[in-house]
């Protein structure tokens, strides 16, 4: 169980709206991101259900981004039908099973009715009864889609008045989906002494349905194409009921063209424009009136081997735009390019420090994986540094790239061939316009590197012949425009070697003064705080002076990262009770690190349990000032790090962030083969970090 600073009352909020289609569900997932890098255990309530039989997809979202200990059907209160039923007896329960939710936690975003039954003026009332009875202020949501600024200060004024009636407690307004270009008019109108507002801006993609949102809301198959391609959103529906060249020339990005398959030469123009250069990505075709393509066009269809999605559908032309013009999409689970633009909007409106003060939320004396990967994205965020990615025909790498740009982490270049990787960007709904993309060979750096590298490896041989050869090699590249300055920051890894990665940076950026040796950290994201373990993926047998080099460089980068070093030099043995060779190195390293840092505390050699465990530290080195409180852990080779830190990783549950490679003079990053896309954000953000200490 988590402690905190505060007296131990729950804090929380009552997300309420007048009406349907407000966009609450991207509020609170900003809300519930935001209290998760300050409150060690947020959890998330729905008083009223949108059905008893079907899944409440804005809560199963939210539980999705929750930290505390919950569960679905523990966060959900009761339905509308009990509502109707016995308004007084459905509050009791609303009250009886929120707080068991709030006995788990430390914080509580609840989230208000949706108007999906048959909605009434008393319901934003009842809303409001609810959050008195709980106790929690409300953070009031409209919608500002095809509203006045006027128009959403006068609705505001009636909500006004509900809540008062109430007695409910209004700690702010938010305007959601609003003209983007009147967001500070909307906010003078609605902003008072006493009630903050925040406005929104409307954004497309967000309400956009994806292509399987479409396949099921037409009823339809999937006929040809790449399944995974069906999460991609479609912008804009168009009906091809003209020729295929007036249909090329109306072709929008991300737009979907409904037409029927006996259109062949429609069909066969569709399919090649969105292979073709100098054409927009289509999010995908439906074919309509049952009617499937022609065999010879099939086949000819089927040789192309299009990527793109063609659904089917029995529905007419009519019926079928219908349809798929009113499908709105959700922010759902699997959303993953919603969800990104959810927080990124929220993360640039609304200030964390102005939402979170009024809903008086403790600050925690625990450090939560959740609460360290947000200060991670926000610190990376707040000075913004250069990142190159060299494996641009990746579609992870893609994908983390359209996170990052999405939530202004850092600015990218992007190698590869600039034709195939915005290409395939598109097909996986990834907005690279932010972006760099860069073919190193065809790059107007390209002859300037080759020089360098030839000048900078010319006394082992280097060629300006050979040196064009390695110079093509995108990680050599992608290293060259680090040392020159042009990116301050590269990560690689996802689908080269970790040698392939560091070779390069070790001939081309070298080490700082005063360290000879590379090496790496995992950060080690436990329950309620953040270790650094450290060496556990470079150096195999480190010497005393690089277990040295290794425990000053641990050190450094864990205060980078806000973790006080207190650094624990790891044996099979602590103090003076055994000896040998291995004890003795550890032994001489700790006294290293001591000439070398005198005002860092260490300790060595000295057991992991010792290390970490007040109780064992009081029984064999009771007057050390890192036993037991050690924050940095050097294990004494590469055997015993790699496989710690995986044992801790496995049973512990403890999220590993790395390897973080330290040492170099400018941050050079690996990633593991099998590395998420968000295991890929976070290296991203971490090498911006670290850039921006190399500056300071």
């Amino acid at each position: 169980m988590a402690d905190t600073e505060s007296s131990g009352a729950v804090r929380g909020v009552y997300i309420a709206s007048p009406e349907g289609d407000t966009g609450k569900s991207t509020i609170a997932l900003g809300l519930l991101t935001m209290l998760g890098a300050s409150t060690a255990r947020v959890g998330v309530f729905r008083p009223i259900a949108r059905s008893s039989s079907e899944t409440d997809y804005i809560l199963e979202l939210m539980i999705d981004h929750t930290t505390a200990d919950t569960t679905y059907d523990q966060s959900l209160g009761v339905t509308y039908d009990e509502v109707h039923a016995d308004p007084d007896a459905a509050l009791a329960e609303i009250v009886r099973r929120y707080h068991e939710v709030a006995a788990q936690c430390d914080a509580v975003v609840v989230i208000g009715s949706d108007y999906t039954d048959v909605a009434s003026p008393s319901e934003l009332g009842f809303n409001a009864r609810i959050a008195v009875n709980l106790g929690l202020p409300v953070l009031l949501a409209l919608r500002g889609s095809e509203r006045t600024p006027d128009e959403i200060a006068q609705l505001a004024d009636l909500c006004r008045s509900e809540l008062s009636t109430h007695r409910a407690h209004l700690a702010g307004i938010v305007a959601n989906r609003c003209d983007p270009d009147a967001l500070d008019e909307v906010i003078g109108r609605l902003a008072t002494d006493d009630v903050p507002a925040w406005a929104l801006p409307e954004v497309p993609l967000l309400v956009a349905p994806t292509m399987d949102e479409l396949l099921t809301a037409v009823d339809g198959e999937l006929y040809s194409g790449d399944p995974e391609l069906l999460q991609r959103e479609a912008l804009r529906v168009m009906v091809g009921g003209m020729t295929a060249e007036h249909i090329l020339e109306r072709l929008t990005e991300a737009v979907v063209v409904i037409a029927p398959a006996d259109r062949s030469e429609v069909l066969l123009a569709l399919v090649n424009a969105h292979e073709a250069d100098g054409f927009p990505s289509l999010a995908g075709i439906v074919m309509n009136g049952g009617l499937e393509p022609h065999p010879m066009i099939a086949k000819l269809i089927a040789g192309l081997q299009p990527r793109l999605p063609i659904l089917t559908t029995e529905l007419g032309t009519f019926d079928t735009a219908s349809v798929a013009a009113n499908t709105r999409g959700r922010v759902a689970v699997g959303s993953q390019r919603k969800v990104d633009t959810a927080l990124a909007v929220v993360e640039q409106h609304i200030k964390a420090e102005d939402i979170l003060g009024r809903l008086d939320v403790a600050m925690p004396s625990v450090v939560t994986p959740q609460m360290f990967e947000y200060r991670l994205i926000d610190r990376a965020r707040a000075d913004r540094r250069h990142i190159v990615l060299p494996e641009g025909g990746d579609d992870r790498i893609l994908r983390a790239a359209g996170r990052l740009l999405q939530r202004q982490v850092a600015d990218l270049t992007i190698l590869g061939d600039e034709t195939a990787v915005t290409r395939r960007a598109g097909e996986l709904g990834v907005d690279l316009s932010a972006a760099t993309v860069l073919d190193p060979t065809s790059s107007e750096y390209f002859d300037d590197f080759v020089a360098e590298y030839a000048e900078l490896r010319k006394h082992k041989g280097m060629t300006p012949e050979k040196a064009r050869e390695v110079m093509a090699d995108i990680s050599y590249f992608g290293t060259m425009m680090v040392h020159k300055g042009i990116a301050d920051g590269m990560v690689s890894g996802a689908a080269h070697t970790t040698a392939h990665t560091i070779r390069p940076s070790f001939e081309i950026v070298k080490t700082r003064e005063g360290v000879s040796t590379v090496s790496s950290i995992f950060l080690m994201c436990l329950a309620d705080r953040v270790l650094a373990y450290g060496d556990c993926a470079v150096v195999p047998d480190p010497t005393a002076e690089q277990l040295a080099d290794i425990a000053v460089s641990s050190a450094q980068t864990a205060s980078m990262f806000g973790i006080e070093p207190r650094v624990a030099m790891l044996s099979y043995s602590t103090g003076d009770s055994g000896s040998g060779a291995d004890v003795e190195k550890v032994r001489e390293a700790t006294e290293l690190v001591r000439d070398r840092a005198p005002d860092l505390l260490v300790e060595g050699p000295i057991q992991y349990d010792a290390a970490i465990d007040p109780s064992v530290a009081k029984s064999k080195l009771p007057d050390s000032d890192v036993a037991g409180q050690a924050t940095v852990f050097v294990f004494p080779d590469l055997n015993t790090g790699n496989n710690t830190y995986k044992a801790v990783q496995r049973s512990a549950g403890a999220v590993a962030v790395g390897p973080v490679l330290q040492g170099l003079k400018k941050p050079v990053n690996d990633l593991s083969r099998g590395a998420l896309v968000q295991d890929i954000v976070n290296t991203v953000a971490i090498t911006a970090i670290q850039a921006q200490g190399a500056d300071q």
